[in-house]
């Protein structure tokens, strides 16, 4: 497995909160990630949940501000906190604009040039991360879920519904539901993958509210959680309404809970985030 150096290590409700280095195949560059590991209970592989941050975010983000690790803790859960994107990828275009390029990476993996010699997202969180928290973190494979927020969030649902069985828990905090139809979408899938056209079939293979119409596709019951004081809920970005019809008409079991007040901030991830550990915790297996 690939050589691994540690940034730092701080104990955090018993366990350890620590940030991490690795030379990426995927990616071609060093790629930064989080793991926290719960108190040590001598019982084997854990579970573990990767935690998939939103635009302009890193590998700290999520970890700094959610406040997940006491209820991580408690569940006896192991949370991986990748990156959102490769970082000094020297690519002209790649940087200067919060929603798309560094800080943007929308977990796929990019087919136009030159995007496609560094942004391989999908392959980095869901196979490379994947296999070395398995081999160095003590994760269990048979016991891995995928909760993520905003754009993190469309990257737990596409990379849930993308690989049927890899995913045995699965949650959304405010999703880019439907990337074809709104305007963050768009613009990123018409640089990663190129414009959308029938014979191309890219853009419809990355959005949740389309891979979830087919039935070769079922999840585990998911759970998302949208704030109705959330601006981009107004302006059209999340259309989490798409996903529940799509679900609906499929049987895909979902609850999609809406909380008045709450806008699309870690406010409102700290507000949900001990259910969605409980959710994973449920379906994994995890402790009570």
């Amino acid at each position: 497995m690939t050589d691994l150096k540690t940034l730092s290590e701080s104990a955090c409700f018993g366990g350890t909160q620590g940030f991490y280095e690795h030379a990426s195949s995927a990616i071609g560059l060093p790629m930064r990630f989080g793991v926290y590991r719960p108190p040590p209970s001598g019982s084997g592989p854990l579970p573990v949940v990767f935690c998939l941050a939103g635009l302009t975010c890193t590998h700290e983000t999520f970890a700094i501000k959610a406040g997940a690790q006491q209820h991580a803790a408690r569940h006896g859960l192991v949370l991986v906190t990748p990156d959102t994107s490769p970082r000094d990828t020297g690519i002209a275009g790649a940087t200067g604009d919060w929603e798309f390029g560094e800080g943007a990476g929308f977990y796929l993996d990019a087919t136009a040039e030159p995007w496609c010699q560094r942004f391989r997202m999908e392959t980095h969180v869901a196979d490379e991360l994947r296999a070395l928290v398995v081999d160095r973190f003590d994760g269990d494979d048979d016991r891995v879920g995928v909760l993520g927020h905003s754009m993190g969030g469309h990257g737990a649902l596409t990379l849930a519904l993308r690989r049927p069985g890899r995913y045995r828990s699965v949650s959304a905090i405010a999703p880019i539901a439907a990337p074809r139809r709104c305007p963050w979408g768009q613009k990123a899938f018409g640089r990663y993958f190129g414009p959308e056209t029938e014979a191309d079939a890219a853009w419809r293979a990355h959005d949740a509210s389309e891979l979830v119409r087919d039935p070769a596709r079922r999840l585990p019951p998911m759970l998302v959680d949208q704030g109705l004081a959330d601006a981009f809920l107004a302006d059209g970005q999340l259309l989490p309404e798409a996903f529940e019809a799509a679900c609906a008409e499929s049987g895909q079991p979902l609850t999609l809970r809406r909380h008045p007040r709450h806008d699309h901030g870690y406010w409102f991830i700290q507000s949900v985030v001990g259910d969605h550990l409980a959710h994973h915790a449920r379906l994994l297996g995890a402790a009570a």
